[in-house]
């Protein structure tokens, strides 16, 4: 595969996105904040700490060494097979949301190096339906995984979703099991992958590739899991355990390797690899 220029272009028009000279309030703590200094500080409130999503271009940006980023798969698009319609049609759906966020479908993946590491990357699109994983998803997390093992590469992805897209249907579900099948075949060839999880990651995606990481990264108080804690209390009746299904909770039973401030993410990442991938030992 090649390059694909059109991914440049997206990377370009999702950066231009992010609002200047504007105000906007803490999701946590309700502080005004001013939205360059906020994209200065990595989209994390500076009064309360609050992470704030990222785009996954933005992700890119922060686990990879300046300009070494070269896209693949940029041109993979959903189809409607099923003619899906809920509030509306299925295909105006993946038009306006291509729109809004210049990327095709929920991932961004590609070749790259962080501090010199060669790695294959991917970081998840939450403006994108959610971040939902359907075929195009699955594909290119799955060819993630292939290309680290045909370079030699370790594999470092960044989740953030809804889960599986229900506009396709079984066809999202198949998902799972093809992409936890490449991250196996990875393993198998004794090539590290490492996962950088934020808020929200749950249901299908959080079932699968999110979490069978050899190191499972976590951004601070992110909600992980598969049913939300909402179902969960409607479906069992009882009262759950405070912070459940929070990054510090799924930390101390055992789920999270390592609770990582995002300003600490790239070289955390980086001394990973330079211990995992044998090449860097």
């Amino acid at each position: 595969m090649v390059e694909n220029p059109k991914g440049a272009s997206a990377r370009n028009k999702a950066k231009s996105k992010v609002p200047t000279g504007v105000w906007i309030k803490c999701k946590s703590c309700r502080e005004p904040l001013f939205a360059a200094e906020l994209e200065r500080n990595l989209m994390v409130c500076p009064h309360c700490d609050y992470h704030f999503l990222l785009s996954a271009y933005k992700r890119i940006d922060l686990l990879t060494d300046e300009g070494s980023f070269e896209e693949y798969d940029a041109d993979l698009s959903p189809v409607d097979v099923l003619s899906f319609t809920d509030r509306k049609a299925y295909a105006n759906r993946l038009a306006e949301t291509e729109k809004k966020t210049g990327t095709k479908d929920a991932v961004v993946c590609g070749l790259a190096t962080l501090e010199g590491i060669p790695i294959s990357v991917a970081a998840m699109e939450f403006g994108f339906i959610g971040g939902s994983m359907g075929s195009v998803v699955g594909e290119k997390v799955a060819r993630t995984f292939k290309r680290g093992l045909e370079s030699r590469r370790p594999v470092v992805i960044a989740p953030t979703s809804g889960g599986a897209r229900m506009q396709e249907g079984v066809v999202s579900l198949m998902q799972l099991g093809k992409t936890n099948a490449a991250a196996a075949a990875l393993a198998d060839a004794g090539l590290p992958y490492v996962v950088v999880i934020s808020d929200p990651t749950t249901a299908g995606v959080m079932a699968s590739y999110a979490s069978v990481g050899d190191v499972i990264i976590s951004e601070p108080n992110a909600l992980m899991g598969f049913a939300g804690p909402r179902v969960i209390m409607e479906t069992i009746r009882q009262e759950l355990p405070p912070g459940f299904q929070r990054a510090e909770f799924q930390l101390e039973h055992g789920f999270v390797d390592i609770i990582v401030h995002r300003k600490e993410v790239r070289d955390t990442v980086a001394r990973l690899l330079t211990l995992l991938t044998p090449d860097n030992k």
